[in-house]
């Protein structure tokens, strides 16, 4: 009972908190479009922090996840202050070092990422904003890692606030290129400098270790190559449409996939939890079944939301946005479907972590990585944005697929039929949404509703003996 009731804090108080962080923004998307006089400042800033996120992966080399898992190996204090002592001293370096390839080859990497060299000034923002928030991840760590939930919540609230506090105005003001970027800087300093003043205690840099170091690297290198994947995954289609299409039209791809990451809420709520979870019962007799049986619910659930999504798409953008962004919703429903299909990935790539073996993850995520990279070049050129969107979906599909197949030849996962026949049913709704009622909000909800009643029949026991369970729960008041 002590591990459930801690699994449910964590998955509400940390799941709260990587909600709060995206809902913000997310509130504030029409807000920021309609001050700003057209599509090519939103990609402007979008495509800031695709080089942001760039720069970050190198910068932070894995060493946050290594540094979490070193930090209860020993539960000696002064054992734990070396750990976070050595990352944040190889952080910092490496964020230098980061920074100052930024600044070094930002004419390059302005024609590169944002198609023009005049850009270039936006790239000394991205490189501070890489400097700052990858340092910013290693010293708010401690905060995580005691499990001091309050102040993770506080903080998650207020950082995003005081960005859009500095952002608004400045926007305002007619700096549209410069605003969001130079807000979150100001934002992500001032949140290491309240760590700093609450985890000072646990960074000294007498206390680096190199040989501590070793084994922090022999942890976090090995996790580059998913952080770069999952990069092309979510970045590389702006890249491309910025190069192929325009700046405008990445804008516009940029606000589309923002309202299609409103899924990131799910996601993220998911994955407060999920870790403490997945370990603390990676040995029980019935642990296959179990998580076949949450990656069959999830996957069900993410697909009755996809359909909700697609049918009002259309609506939701022409009562939300200007009429420069309605192409947005043909993107939304394909966008909203990804990150979910994520989760199920890293649901079904967990059974690979369990019997430590770390390859197959790797291998199956690239795969699907390469898939997306082939479609973006083939249908970007003919579909637009939507192709973009299509080829990022099929990407984490593809992974999907080979990672359940995999999992099932290894009898790691044993999903029912049910399942497949629910899947088929989504493919096939996508399909009739986007051929037949994109734009016909009352046909859209009249073929949810029947995908809706098609999962209730499939699962219609489980959803019985979840509800006898949970009814159970209140009498004994538990």
């Amino acid at each position: 009972m002590n591990k459930f009731r801690l699994f449910v804090e964590n998955f509400l108080v940390y799941g709260a908190g990587g909600v709060i962080s995206h809902l913000i923004p997310l509130i504030m998307l029409p807000v920021v479009t309609r001050i700003m006089p057209s599509s090519e400042y939103f990609g402007l800033n979008d495509i800031s922090n695709t080089v942001v996120s760039f720069g970050s992966a190198f910068a932070i080399m894995g060493m946050y996840d290594a540094m979490y898992r070193m930090f209860f190996e020993n539960d000696r204090d002064e054992y734990k202050k070396k750990v976070c002592s050595t990352t944040v001293v190889f952080t910092l370096s490496m964020s230098l070092i980061v920074f100052l390839i930024l600044v070094i080859f930002r004419r390059w990497i302005a024609q590169y990422f944002f198609s023009n060299e005049k850009y270039a000034y936006i790239v000394y923002l991205s490189a501070m904003a890489v400097l700052v928030g990858s340092s910013n991840a290693i010293v708010s760590a401690p905060t995580r890692m005691q499990n001091k939930r309050k102040v993770f919540l506080i903080t998650n609230t207020a950082g995003p606030l005081l960005s859009y506090i500095i952002a608004i105005p400045m926007l305002l003001a007619g700096h549209y290129t410069i605003a969001l970027p130079l807000a979150g800087v100001v934002s992500g300093l001032s949140m290491e400098l309240v760590f700093w003043s609450l985890n000072r205690s646990w960074f000294g840099i007498k206390c680096f270790d190199v040989k501590i170091l070793k084994t922090l690297l022999a942890l976090g290198v090995p996790l580059l190559p998913n952080v770069i994947i999952y990069w092309v995954f979510n970045s590389c289609d702006k890249l491309m449409i910025t190069n192929m299409i325009g700046i405008g039209a990445a804008g516009i791809y940029s606000v589309g996939s923002k309202l299609g990451h409103a899924s990131q809420l799910i996601y993220t709520a998911f994955a407060g939890g999920w870790q403490y979870f997945a370990f603390s019962t990676m040995k029980d007799s019935n642990q296959v079944e179990t998580n076949s049986r949450i990656y069959e619910y999830l996957g069900v659930i993410s697909y009755a939301f996809t359909a909700l999504i697609s049918a009002i798409s259309f609506l939701f953008f022409k009562i939300i946005f200007t009429e420069e962004y309605y192409g947005g919703y043909l993107i939304a429903p394909y966008l909203f479907l990804a990150p979910l299909l994520q989760m199920l990935y890293q649901i079904g790539n967990n059974q690979f972590l369990v019997i430590k073996k770390t390859w197959p993850g790797m291998f199956i995520l690239g795969t699907g990585a390469i898939v997306n990279l082939i479609l973006n070049a083939l249908l970007i050129p003919v579909m637009g944005i939507e192709g973009a969107a299509i080829a990022t979906l099929a990407g984490y599909v593809t992974t999907c697929m080979i990672d359940i197949i995999a999992l099932i030849k290894c009898n790691l996962m044993r999903p029912k039929l049910r399942f497949l026949y629910v899947s088929l049913g989504m493919a096939v709704y996508i399909l009739c949404w986007r051929l037949f009622f994109s734009q016909n909000v009352m046909i859209g909800l009249g073929f949810c509703l029947v995908f809706w009643l098609l999962c209730l029949f499939f699962y219609r026991e489980d959803i019985l003996l979840i509800g006898k369970v949970i009814k159970a729960q209140i009498k004994t008041g538990r």
